[in-house]
């Protein structure tokens, strides 16, 4: 079932024709990549963290992982994921759908590079059985992003 407040947030922008909703779940990049015949990396995971007891949503290639000296030269504080059993509560979303669209404005969505390496990303829907294409610049219009940002770690493209 699709989440409504994400199709009617994302109606308004144009995209509301870029979701997709699946028989299985989408909880995990790998399962969410099986669903969707693409490759892990190019699942866009959406992440949710706590910095100085806030939120802050940050979402990055599904082959990354946040390194803890970039995330701390950006944030000022020490990488700390909001506790499972909260996530609902603080994000709108349940773990294995929480997505960077339609999330209270109090919340900052940030996007990692990572995923500029790719032509469609593809994020969740607002649960675990919705996801949405985009473009990585389609997907700052659609979230909101207030940036592009640089925290990842294990997904630069070899070179030479």
């Amino acid at each position: 079932m699709i989440n409504s407040k994400v199709f009617d947030f994302l109606k308004q922008k144009g995209f509301e024709q870029r979701i997709t909703e699946h028989t299985e779940t989408i909880d995990t990049v790998e399962h969410a990549a099986r669903q969707l015949g693409c490759t892990e990396a190019e699942i866009a995971k959406t992440l949710s963290f706590l910095v100085d007891e806030k939120p802050v949503i940050v979402v990055m290639a599904g082959d990354g992982r946040v390194n803890s000296s970039k995330y701390k030269a950006l944030f000022h504080a020490k990488p700390a994921m909001i506790p499972r059993d909260r996530v609902e509560e603080i994000t709108g979303f349940q773990p294995g759908g929480v997505c960077p669209f339609a999330v209270d404005s109090s919340i900052p969505v940030w996007l990692d590079i990572s995923m500029k390496r790719f032509e469609y990303v593809h994020p969740a829907g607002g649960n675990e059985y919705t996801s949405v294409s985009l473009t990585p610049d389609e997907l700052f219009e659609a979230s909101n992003a207030v940036g592009w940002c640089d925290v990842c770690k294990g997904w630069e493209e070899q070179t030479g």
